[in-house]
Order: structure tokens, then C-alpha cells, then sequence
């Protein structure tokens, strides 16, 4: 049997007489202003390390691939804070520039010759990367949540 408060609060919801929260609103806000227009989506794939590298407790890996495009990232998290060591493949060549970005925080850092960046003393939490070329749409990877 329905609870007649739960049904009453359905009912005023679906009338709309209830307003959304403001924090609803405001975290729909911030995310739609992360998103990067025109941007295409990297997609996560199975990466892991060659046996006896890393320890159970050492750096993250992810990759992250798109048509023509792969990003690896190793995510290591010392004293609360995230570092990013990662590479574009294929190297994408010269005036470009990936963006580290966390919900409250953005690293624009160039990518050397062959294809590798890195970021420092990011916070805890989302996080993504955003390649820039010149004369391509950007390639963004999507948001992963990284825990210390």
C-alpha cells in the first residue's frame, strides 16, 4: 500500500507546483559550464600494466581512446593531492595543449614532442583531460573519479 505522504509529495511533483532545490540548480549550472562545445569524447578501455611493475598500491592507469586518438593516464595520489603523468597517441604535433580539469580547478600544459604531459597538486575527486589542436575539434576524456 502507498503511503499517502509519499503519495501527495508525488503528486505535487508531478504537478509541479514543487520548485526544484537551489542546489540542484546550481550544481546543473557548474556542470553545464564544464562542458567543452564541439569537443569529442574519449571513451575508457582496459589498460592495466605488465605483471610485477606496479604494486597494488602504486599509480592508477587509464586509457582513454577516440577515432585517431589515445590518451594514457597514470594517476598517482601522494599526501591528498592527484598527479598526472600522461601521453597523447599518436603525438599530436606542435601549438598543442591539454587542459587538466577538476570541477574547481583547470592546468593548461603544452604537450611535448612525443605526446607526454603532466599536472601537479590537484585536488581529489573528477577529473579530465582535454586535448587542443590546432585545426581539429578538441577530444576530451571523460570525467573519472579519482579517491585517495
Amino acid at each position: 500500500m502507498i503511503d499517502d505522504e509519499y503519495f501527495l509529495a508525488a503528486l505535487r511533483l508531478a504537478s509541479g507546483h514543487d520548485p526544484v532545490p537551489a542546489y540542484v540548480s546550481t550544481a546543473a549550472r557548474q556542470a553545464f559550464a564544464l562542458r567543452v562545445p564541439h569537443a569529442v569524447t574519449a571513451l575508457p578501455t582496459g589498460y592495466t600494466a605488465a605483471r610485477g611493475v606496479r604494486g597494488a598500491e602504486g599509480p592508477q592507469l587509464v586509457r582513454f581512446v577516440t577515432e585517431g586518438l589515445t590518451f594514457d593516464l597514470e594517476v598517482t595520489i601522494g599526501d591528498g593531492l592527484i598527479d598526472v603523468a600522461g601521453q597523447v597517441s599518436p603525438p599530436p604535433g606542435e601549438g598543442c595543449h591539454v587542459d587538466v580539469r577538476t570541477p574547481h580547478l583547470t592546468l593548461t600544459r603544452p604537450v611535448a614532442g612525443t605526446g607526454q604531459f603532466a599536472a601537479t597538486g590537484l585536488p581529489p575527486g573528477w577529473l579530465s583531460v582535454v586535448c587542443h589542436r590546432p585545426g581539429h575539434a578538441p577530444v576530451q576524456t571523460r570525467w573519472v573519479r579519482v579517491r585517495p
